[in-house]
This record gives C-alpha cells, structure tokens and sequence, in this order.
C-alpha cells in the first residue's frame, strides 16, 4: 500500500508537471523570441536616427563614431544614396534575427543577430524550469513518503490490533492517529477488545464458580450414593436414594443459578419461602461431612419464619457459609436465626480462631482467602445473597459470626406470627 501510495502520487505530480512545463516551455521561448526581435528592431530604428541626425549636421558617418554612438554589439550595415554601405561588427552565420528600419532621407540600416543567442536564452530558461521541476518531483516524492508512512502505518498497527483480537489477546490499544476515518476504526476496535475482555472473564467467572459451588454437593452425592452400595436394607436405600434426588435437584438449581447470575447478577426470582425448610436441608446435607471431621452443627432461634428470597440461591450462600466454618473454623457450628426490624437474619458461626484481623475487611472480595482455597466460595455468597435484595456481612471476626439478611414476608406479630425459639440441639 505505502508503494501504491507513493507510485500515485508521483504520477500525478509528474503530469501535471508536464502539461504546465511544456506549455511554460512554449510561451517562455515565443517571448524570448519576441523580445530579441523587438531588440534588433529598436537598434535599427536608433541607428537610423543616428545617422539622420549626423547627416542633416554634415558630420561624417563612419563605423566607429555609430558603434561609439548606439552602443550596439550587433552587426549592422547602414545604407545611404549615392555612397558605399556601412557595415558595424561581424556578420553572424546561420540562422539569423534581422530587422531593417528607413528614413525620410533614404537612409535604410539592417541589423542582425544570431539566432544562438535565442538559443542559449531558451536554454537557460529551460534549465531553470526543469530544476524547479526536479525540486517538485523531489518535494512530492517526500510527501507522498510522509503521507504513505502516515496511512500505511496506522494501518499495520490496526491489522496487528484485529490480530491480536483473534488470538485471544483482548487489550484495547487505546492508540489514535488524528485521521477521523483510521481513530473511527480503532474506536470500533477498543471497543470490540473491551467486551471481549468482559466476556472473557465472565466466562471465567463462571467456570471457577460453577466448579466451586458443584464440588460440595457433588461430594455429598458420592456420600449418599456410597451409603447405598453399602447397605443392604431396602428401607435405608430408599431413603438414601431420595435424599440423593434431593441433592441432584438442588444440583440443577445450582447450576441454573450460576448461569443466571452470569448473564445478569442482578436478576432474581424471590418468593415467599419458609426459612426453616431451607436451614433444616442445610444441616441434612451437611451431617455426613461434620461427623466425618468429629464435630458438631447446631440449630437455634426463632422458627416459622418466612423469607422473600429465591430458596436455592440461600441454600447456596448457607452452603458456602457452612462450608467455611467446617474448612477454615473449628469446633460446634451453630445456625441461629432471629428478627431484627423486617429482616430475617440466618447468622452461622463456630468456635475456631475466626478470620485474620488483615482480611476482615476483604473477606469477601474474590481470590480473598486466609488458608490456601480459592477464595471464590463467599464472594459467589454474597452476589448471590444481593441479587435478591439481600446482603450477607461479617459481624464478627474473632470468633467468626457471619449473617445472611433477608427480607421478610411480613413483618411479623410478636405474640402470633412467630412460634418463638426452639433450644440449640446437635445433629451428631
């Protein structure tokens, strides 16, 4: 393209250099032509006065005193009646410019010059045009070298950008080149690069929160499926079994919710739901795990409330809180839910060292973890608990005491709509 660009160009300037050259060529050798047959006619036509002037005083003529008098360089030759020709300088050969001019008195002179001098004039006439051309055949060729340079480069910088793009490198550039048309294109190009990059990360998003919110209750299903291959009593094995159905629906609501707070994390799809069912599973589908470790889970507070959220993406943030405390805390692992003003509040706490003083404010950003986990599980917890108005806090670092918020359906009678708290129980 830079080739085609400076190739152009050229072309251009070289045509119009030789259409307004070779008319400047002709009109400068018609005017210089011009002039010297206007100069050898105004010679003659002093020479003649000369002479009159000499003749009508009685002064001898002669080729001296003329050539003295008229300054002239050409040759002349002065005619008078009745006397031989007077001839001033040499005569040119060849080619010659003549001029004759008479007088009154008979006097005729013819002055003539060599046409070489025309010539050397146009010469030197075209000499100074075809340098002034080369001088516009030079400036264009580095213009055309600067503006091929100008457009061929940004070019090349956005056809490495596209690229780029296409390799799986979604940086914007964010390069312009002050041409509208080019600064357009990388425009379009940041911009492609941006949403690819959001993509992109989504996409991530999504795998590492899928394998991490699966990986539980996928471990719970093996559990149960375990259990079932090991016992012989049909009565166990259906219950086994429907506990395992249990958890392959809320494995399918797991991954539907994934998917839909990856096109949207602010979309929910809150109902009126008893709290109570949803604690109750939890502490099921998480007895096999904490007797296996030793220890224990406890419930306590107020029950028969009803919360507005979505039931499976509060399953998942108790799961995930749950899950912490029996990674990362020690000891008994208490639910307690209680009322403060028009909220339900679920709180989960347990009785190990409780969360870093440096990572109290950050515990719930991404990668964000106090042992080496992936830090994923309570920042999905809390998009999941604000996507449906909620909002899940850490109360307390030492011990830990998390607390899952929710509206709830109502506000409640002291004395009717709440059946009171039932005692903290173990489930062993």
């Amino acid at each position: 393209m830079r080739r085609r660009l400076i190739n152009s160009t050229l072309a251009v300037v070289l045509v119009v250099i030789a259409v307004f050259g070779v008319s400047l060529v002709i009109v400068e050798t018609r005017t210089i032509s011009n002039s010297a047959q206007e100069s050898v006619e105004s010679e003659a036509r002093g020479l003649v006065s000369i002479v009159d002037s000499r003749l009508v005083g009685k002064e001898p003529v002669n080729p001296e005193i003329l050539a003295r008098q008229s300054g002239t360089k050409r040759y002349a030759r002065v005619t008078q009646p009745g006397k031989a020709p007077i001839e001033i300088g040499s005569r040119p050969d060849g080619g010659v410019i003549r001029a004759t001019a008479h007088s009154e008195r008979g006097v005729s002179v013819t002055v003539e010059e060599s046409r070489s001098t025309v010539t050397a004039e146009v010469g030197r006439t075209l000499m100074i045009i075809g340098a002034v051309a080369l001088l516009a055949v030079v400036a264009a060729v580095l213009l055309a070298v600067r503006q091929a340079n100008k457009l061929a480069s940004p070019l090349t910088d956005l056809a490495e950008t596209a690229e780029r793009l296409g390799s799986g490198d979604p940086r914007p550039r964010h390069k312009r080149y002050a041409v509208p048309e080019l600064d357009r294109v990388a425009d379009v190009l940041d911009s492609s690069a941006e949403r690819i990059a959001r993509m992109l990360t989504a996409e991530r998003r999504l795998a590492a929160d899928a394998s991490h919110q699966l990986r539980t209750p996928l471990t719970a299903l093996s559990m149960r499926l375990e259990e079932i291959t090991l016992t012989d009593d049909l009565e166990t094995v259906k219950e086994e079994a429907t506990i395992a159905l249990t958890q392959v629906e809320r494995l399918t609501d797991v991954v539907e919710r994934l998917l839909t707070n990856s096109r949207d994390p602010r979309t929910g799809s809150a109902v009126a739901f008893d709290l109570d069912e949803v604690v109750k599973q939890q502490i099921e589908e998480w007895r096999p795990a904490y007797r296996s470790a030793g220890r224990a889970i406890v419930r306590s507070g107020k029950v028969g409330m009803r919360a507005v959220a979505t039931p499976g993406a509060v399953a998942q943030v108790l799961a995930a809180l749950i899950e912490n405390s029996l990674m990362h805390g020690g000891g008994t692992v208490a639910l307690r839910t209680r009322v403060t003003g028009n909220q339900a509040v679920v709180e989960v706490t347990d009785e190990g060292p409780g969360v870093p003083v440096d990572l109290g404010a950050r515990i719930f950003e991404r990668t964000i973890s106090g042992r080496n986990s992936t830090g994923i599980g309570l920042a999905v917890a809390r998009d999941l608990a604000e996507a449906d108005g909620g909002r899940l806090e850490l109360l307390q670092q030492q011990p830990a005491v998390f607390a899952l918020f929710l509206s709830r359906e109502g506000h409640g009678d002291p004395e009717h709509g709440d059946r009171g708290a039932e005692p903290e129980r173990p489930i062993r």
